[in-house]
C-alpha cells in the first residue's frame, strides 16, 4: 500500500526563493568597513566590495540586473583585490581566496561599529579553498 501525502497547490508558494531583495544603504556600516583591513591581504586602504550572487543559506536572495546589493552584504577589500574580484567570476574569486564572503559579511555587520572585534573576526577567518563551495546553480 502506497502512502500519499496531500498538500495544497500553494504549499510552497510563500517561500522567498527567486525574489530579489531591495538594496538598503547604510553609510555608517560602509564607514566601519573602511576602518578595517582587507579580508584577503590585510592591507589598507580598503573599498566596500559587495557580494552580488544569492546564497539562501544566509538569507541573501540576490539583486536585480544593474542593481546594487544591500550594504550589509559588503566586505572590506584592498583596491587590488576588489579589481581582481570584478575581473573574474565572483564565485571563482571567493573560492580562490578560500573565504565564504556571506558568512563573513554577516559577522562583520553584527560586529559594527566595534573595529577591534571586526579585526579579530578578519584575523580569525578560515581559508579553505579546496573545501568551500557556495550554494547555487550558475556561477555569477
Amino acid at each position: 500500500m502506497a502512502l500519499a501525502i496531500r498538500r495544497p497547490d500553494t504549499a510552497f508558494s510563500h517561500q522567498p526563493t527567486g525574489k530579489k531583495s531591495k538594496p538598503v544603504k547604510d553609510k555608517d556600516y560602509l564607514s566601519y568597513l573602511h576602518s578595517l583591513p582587507c579580508i584577503v591581504s590585510g592591507k589598507t586602504p580598503v573599498e566596500a566590495a559587495h557580494i552580488s550572487y544569492p546564497d539562501p543559506r544566509y538569507g541573501k536572495l540576490g539583486r536585480g540586473m544593474s542593481a546594487k546589493e544591500s550594504d550589509r552584504w559588503a566586505v572590506p577589500l584592498h583596491p587590488d583585490e576588489h579589481r581582481r574580484q570584478h575581473t573574474m567570476n565572483e564565485r571563482a574569486y571567493w573560492r580562490s581566496v578560500g573565504i565564504d564572503p556571506c558568512i563573513l559579511a554577516l559577522a562583520l555587520h553584527a560586529a559594527c561599529p566595534d573595529v577591534g572585534l571586526g579585526i579579530i573576526i578578519i584575523n580569525s577567518i578560515e581559508r579553505r579553498p579546496a573545501l568551500w563551495q557556495p550554494v547555487g546553480g550558475n556561477d555569477d
